[in-house]
This record gives structure tokens, sequence and C-alpha cells, in this order.
């Protein structure tokens, strides 16, 4: 199964990356939720900052782009396959750079993927 790292995951169980994070739990995937607070989703902690993790094949992201300027040395670092932007968070920079190290880049919704069974 893929692993994948949740950025900009919240606790808050009205946001999507919660239910992404959860939904991603339930069909089985190894799933590290990042965001900016403290907190769980599910039996998951959250973690905070820029926490390295090995053999991260998806990151899916719930961070708009004016803020993803600072993650974008933390998300190459990890050498994911590939790089998921979520509705709003679709960033023509971020988006050429990643396909220039040769991720793919995945404009969805998680939870569709998910839902129609192509995550």
């Amino acid at each position: 199964m893929k692993k994948t790292l949740v950025l900009g995951a919240s606790p808050n169980p009205e946001r999507y990356s919660n239910k992404a994070t959860l939904r991603l739990l339930e069909a089985g995937y190894e799933v590290f939720p990042v965001g900016i607070q403290a907190g769980r989703i599910g039996e998951l902690d959250i973690a905070i900052g820029m926490p390295f993790y090995e053999d991260i094949d998806t990151i899916t992201l719930y961070v708009g782009p004016a803020n993803q300027a600072v993650y974008e040395s933390y998300i190459f670092s990890l050498k994911p396959q590939r790089i998921i932007f979520n509705p709003g968070t679709e960033n023509p920079h971020l988006m050429m750079a990643a396909e220039e190290k040769g991720i793919e880049v995945v404009v969805g919704c998680t939870l569709v993927m998910l839902s129609v069974g192509n995550y």
C-alpha cells in the first residue's frame, strides 16, 4: 500500500484533510498527518513541523498556494512518487517543479479518488 503524507492535516472533523486521513486509513493505507496544529485524527497524532519519513509514495496537499512555499523543500526532501493537489491547492510553480523532478502531479480530490477506486 502507498504510504501517504497528508500535508495540512487538521484535527477539525469538518476539514477535508481530516476526512481524507480517515478514509485513507479505512482503505488500509499507512498515513502520516502533518499540520500546524497539534491534535489527533482517529488514532493518529498530527505531526507538527516538517518531520522526515521514509518511502513516502504520495503527498496529498491541503495547504493553499500562498502557504506552500515554506513546504517546497520539505516536500521534495521526502522524494514522493506523486503529489495530489486537492481543490484549492493548485499551484503552477510547485506543479512544474515537481514534474521537473519526475514526480507525478495529480490535480484531483483524494476523497473522490478513493471513492471511485483510482487512488
